[in-house]
């Protein structure tokens, strides 16, 4: 149960797993190279050799259940060389500091795709975290040769806005955690996994009430839009970000769809308040985090775009966005002929 067998490639990383993960497809890597361990099933043996061991508590999630309990409680283990997630529902993760390897249990009332759910969101955007990569609350899809980020808050649609550029035959490269690699001077959103994850209403927007997408499991209302059965594009590299867009408040304005070039410090702010998994980072790492957004909203453009209050207009948002982009991307290429 032990045996590392199963490699997939995701943001980057080589996992190899010792059962096959829900969502994924096996990828071709050398088994025999550094990877991130996964073991599901199975807890870390400091776990199971000494009940003793000291932890304490480093954050409790603010959200609460009806019983004013947090869903999520994170506890630093043996003088913080392991991390645990306890979840509400019983599920656990343990991350090791250096994010190398990473354990999961659950309770009987749950399954490996509902650890697979926790596994391929939260724990691997914490586990990136831990390894110095930076993370935005976004989902990005690829225009032409460049990604561009949908960056928001939860419910602030991005996993919508990117299902809907899919539909138009845009490839895409991450859902909810985009993960960002400096390179050059140039920073690339690397290629997560090929679904996206959508309430039953954004399904019904997007495709009508006809339409059904299976669940993750009998524990999580969300839908898996499987790109490769839907015919749908998944961007397997790495590529430039071009763009981002701030997904902020709907505007009752008629004219909405909104949208706006923000000054490099509005995005600063805007990015550092929806970067992934800060609850955790130390002064040193927030201080390098800082540094490093200062540098993308510097070299990539970032625009507020504001959906319209009432009925859905995804089709019109996405309008605005590629009409946006279009038209940067030609003042970018007459400023250069120029030069």
């Amino acid at each position: 149960m032990n045996r590392l067998d199963r490699a997939y490639s995701v943001f980057g990383l080589q996992l190899h797993a010792n059962r096959s993960i829900p969502g994924l497809k096996f990828a071709e890597t050398d088994l025999s190279e550094p990877a991130v361990e996964i073991y599901l099933g199975v807890s870390p043996p400091i776990a199971r050799e000494d009940s003793a061991v000291a932890e304490t508590l480093r954050y409790a999630s603010s959200i609460l259940t009806k019983q004013g309990e947090p869903v999520l409680r994170i506890w630093t283990i043996a003088d913080g060389a392991l991390l645990r997630l306890d979840y509400i529902d019983g599920m656990q993760f343990w991350l090791d500091r250096e994010g190398k390897s990473v354990w999961a249990q659950w309770p009987d009332t749950l399954s490996i795709e509902d650890a697979a759910s926790y596994l391929l969101g939260p724990v691997l955007g914490l586990l990136l975290r831990l390894r110095g990569v930076t993370c935005l609350h976004a989902s990005a899809v690829a225009f032409g040769d460049r990604a561009v980020a949908f960056v928001g808050a939860e419910g602030a649609g991005k996993s919508t806005t990117a299902a809907a550029f899919a539909r138009r035959g845009c490839s895409v490269l991450s859902d909810d955690v985009v993960a960002l690699r400096e390179a050059g001077g140039t920073f690339h959103v690397l290629p997560a996994y090929p679904y996206l994850s959508l309430w039953p209403d954004s399904v019904e927007m997007l495709y009508g009430s006809g339409k059904t997408l299976p669940s993750f499991s009998e524990n999580f209302d969300k839908r898996m839009l499987s790109l490769a059965e839907e015919h749908l594009k998944f961007e397997q590299e790495p590529l430039p970000l071009g763009g981002i867009f701030l997904l902020g408040e709907k505007s009752a304005d008629a004219a909405a769809p909104l949208v706006e070039t923000l000054p490099s410090r509005e995005s600063l702010l805007a990015l550092v308040a929806n970067s992934y998994a800060t609850n955790l980072l130390d002064t040193e790492m927030r201080a390098r985090e800082f540094e490093l957004l200062g540098r993308l909203v510097a070299s990539v453009p970032v625009w507020r775009l504001r959906p319209r209050e009432g009925a859905p207009q995804i089709d019109r948002l996405c309008d605005v966005a590629r009409h946006t982009w279009d038209n940067t991307r030609l003042a970018y290429a007459h400023a250069s002929h120029r030069a």
